[in-house]
């Protein structure tokens, strides 16, 4: 039984933000993500060691139940995968042997939806949708419909769960004697995945191993580059700590730019909304939405390292709401309807129908509207932020310091300073000087190009960018990460990454020599602008919108009680190390980092180098 009910929510915001995300999984748990994703793509590393396609993991999905009524199973074994299909023998033999080919296909696709660009036993996946079209469209045989390893597939750069690619390679052998076999091929898959063209190559061509290099774009709203709020625990903190170095005021001559935006914003956009909560509750209100203190029991005034574990283990996956009475559980108002009986009438502020069960009308509290209300005006002022050029300019400063040869062990998982294969080349790295404007909220677009990326690299590239430029900490902290001190970096949500296009240099000389055409993805530029408006930067912004995606990632790691962050001060990688009193937390001293418990993918194939 359910019965109506209103909600207040702020005028201008999309209906109640967030309502429907759950609370954060604990740390370790498999995102699969949320399920598994994120980029980064299998590759050849600096050493110039190269996998053998066992290694690049051509797992087996679950069948594929539309199929099930015309297709039977003749191998007594169970359940196909779910891009694997077994004609019967008559079929098979049925069918004209036409010769196969091996080619290079060019495609692009949005990966929203999908658990990346790798096969999967029992998810949809990009790659999955690519070998059932194939067969569809004939271009692989009946025979050869069960298994992709007949067609000796190869992937180029491996992307995960909702990661995008304007430009993505295959090698393969496929059967393309039809001149419209792409219009066939594309005529069987979703608007989302395009193939752009095929290109003959040489029999021992794989795209993995000759791929020179890749380039990447990340769109991220200018937001995440504004200090963190005055009162959170990062804030405070950074503060402190710069006093203890003795540098308060090049701390402030580095947030110069920025020094009274947030005084600003609570003027016009939170305070109005703080002064209409009931007094008796407002303190209480104000001291969980900053504090970040979620938990019904009292803080000791020190805390066990267990303690900041599960503390960590708090921050929320990209695209979930961040653990806290910010964000407190309101799923209650998921699915049903409600009344605005007795319910606060504020300024700018305006009513939304949600059918909420009878049973769960419980849950909600004067005091979770309230953090409800007061996380609707944060994330309205920050949309109606715009970035000051000096801010753009450190951003540029800041990725500028990537570019070269150095060791990233500290921007992925399971990687020493002392293995070889954490070095990496990275070409350029960039921010485009004119921001976009788009459904009010202020986007820049990050570019890097490099030889190969390892598992979450770029992600914690441009999260470790962000953090340096909205603690207002030195540029030369980049160089420490290089260093042996293991830093715990977060991984910027996997929402705004994009892979552009891989890069066969090298390799496409020779093909001119063999008498075949390159691999070049200019000759579809239009058509790939077109897709990317459309498939690909249309759903970043319309998911943003919806889910504050971002500002949930940052807000996350602001109100967080770890040292974990503060080699982020003027102090630096030391003040890691400190033991903190009293509403903070010493820090942990196992595998447990921030980075790790904020990955929505740790329980994905690690294997993801390219």
């Amino acid at each position: 039984m359910a019965r109506e009910f209103h909600i207040l929510r702020t005028a201008g915001t999309p209906a109640i933000q967030g309502l429907e995300a759950e609370i954060a999984r604990e740390a370790g748990e498999a995102e699969g993500v949320e399920g598994t994703g994120e980029v980064e793509e299998v590759g050849v590393g600096p050493t110039g060691k190269k996998r053998s396609g066992a290694q690049n993991g051509l797992d087996r999905r679950a069948r594929n139940n539309e199929q099930a009524a015309k297709r039977q199973k003749v191998d007594g074994k169970g359940d196909l995968p779910v891009y694997a299909t077994k004609f019967s023998k008559e079929e098979i033999e049925t069918q004209e042997k036409k010769p196969k080919r091996k080619v290079a296909v060019m495609l692009g696709y949005s990966g929203t939806g999908y658990k990346g660009m790798q096969l999967n036993h029992r998810e949809k996946t990009i790659e999955g949708d690519l070998f059932k079209a194939f067969v569809d469209a004939g271009a692989i045989s009946k025979a050869n419909a069960d298994d992709p390893k007949k067609s000796s597939l190869i992937r180029c750069a491996r992307t995960d769960k909702g990661v995008h690619a304007a430009g993505n390679v295959i090698s393969l052998k496929l059967i393309i004697e039809d001149p419209n076999i792409v219009a066939k091929i594309n005529e069987q898959l979703s608007p989302q995945i395009r193939v752009w063209g095929i290109e003959r190559t040489n029999g021992s061509f794989s795209c993995y191993q000759y791929c020179d290099s890749r380039t990447y774009q990340y769109l991220i709203p200018s937001h995440c580059f504004l200090p963190p709020h005055p009162k959170s625990f990062l804030a405070k903190q950074i503060v402190e700590l710069a006093k203890e170095a003795d540098d308060l005021e090049g701390y402030h001559a580095r947030q110069k730019e920025v020094e009274d935006v947030w005084a600003k914003m609570e003027e016009e956009y939170i305070r109005p909304v703080v002064e209409e909560i009931d007094p008796s509750i407002r303190d209480e209100v104000i001291r969980a939405y900053y504090e970040h203190d979620n938990s019904p029991r009292n803080r000791s005034s020190t805390t066990t390292i267990e303690d900041q574990k599960q503390c960590i283990s708090d921050i929320p996956n990209h695209g979930e709401v961040i653990p806290s009475l910010e964000s407190v559980d309101v799923t209650a108002i998921e699915d049903g309807q409600t009344s605005t009986a007795n319910m606060p009438s504020v300024p700018g502020v305006e009513t939304v129908n949600v059918e909420v069960p009878e049973e769960r009308l419980r849950e909600l509290t004067p005091v979770e509207i309230a953090l409800r209300l007061l996380k609707d005006a944060h994330i309205k002022a920050k949309n109606a932020y715009r970035i000051h050029p000096a801010r753009v300019a450190r951003v540029r400063s800041h990725l500028s310091r990537y570019v070269g040869t150095h060791k990233y062990h500290n921007y992925t998982i399971d990687k020493t300073f002392r293995d070889p294969s954490a070095t990496r080349i990275i070409k350029a790295f960039d921010v485009d000087a004119l921001p976009i404007i788009i459904n009010d909220t202020e986007w820049l677009s990050l570019k890097v190009w490099g030889q190969s990326f390892m598992m979450h690299q770029i992600r914690k590239m441009v999260s470790m960018v962000a953090l340096l430029v909205r603690c207002g900490c030195h540029e030369g902290r980049t160089q420490d990460s290089y260093t042996a001190d293991r830093l715990s970096i977060p991984k910027a949500p996997s929402l705004g990454l994009l892979l552009e296009r891989p890069v066969f240099e090298v390799y496409n000389e020779k093909l001119e020599e063999y008498g075949y055409n390159k691999i070049d993805f200019s000759r579809y530029e239009k058509e790939m602008e077109e897709f990317k408006q459309r498939e690909i930067y249309e759903r970043i912004f319309r998911e943003e919108e919806r889910d504050h995606t971002f500002h949930t990632f940052f807000t996350g790691l602001d109100n967080t009680r770890s040292s974990q962050l503060f080699y982020l001060s003027s102090v630096g990688v030391e003040a890691t190390k400190k033991e903190i009193k009293k509403d903070t937390l010493t820090k942990a001293t196992t595998k447990t980092d921030i980075e790790e418990v904020m990955s929505e993918d740790e329980g994905g194939v690690i294997n993801e180098e390219g």
